[in-house]
């Protein structure tokens, strides 16, 4: 049996708006505490797209899912330091706003 996929995309929303709400804060790339809770939701984020089902996120091929993915494990693995506030920064800018968007409208059609 499938587990509905939805409760996964309202928790990427949830995570945006509460990267939303930490960027409304500060300057993340200058504070230490607001970048550490922006990468813990995006971690959050990048966990729950992994539940998304593949034909669902098929129908939208301008998203990155697989980057998206896979940036989980470079936050959790970072013990390189490989990452930085600037990076972080422009991921949310460029990318989240799109994200959003997409999580919208697949919870839309789905009727949710």
């Amino acid at each position: 049996m499938n587990k509905p996929w939805q409760p996964y995309a309202q928790h990427i929303l949830d995570a945006i708006a509460k990267i939303d709400r930490i960027k409304a804060r500060g300057d993340l790339t200058h504070d230490e505490v607001l970048y550490d809770a922006a990468l813990r939701n995006l971690q959050t984020l990048s966990e729950a797209t992994q539940l998304l089902p593949g034909e669902l996120k098929g129908r939208y091929p301008d998203i990155p899912w697989r980057e998206i993915s896979g940036f989980r494990n470079i936050l959790v693995h970072n013990y390189l330091g490989n990452i930085d506030p600037l990076t972080v920064k422009s991921v949310i800018d460029k990318h989240l706003p799109q994200l959003e968007t997409i999580i919208r409208a697949m919870l839309n059609e789905a009727g949710a």
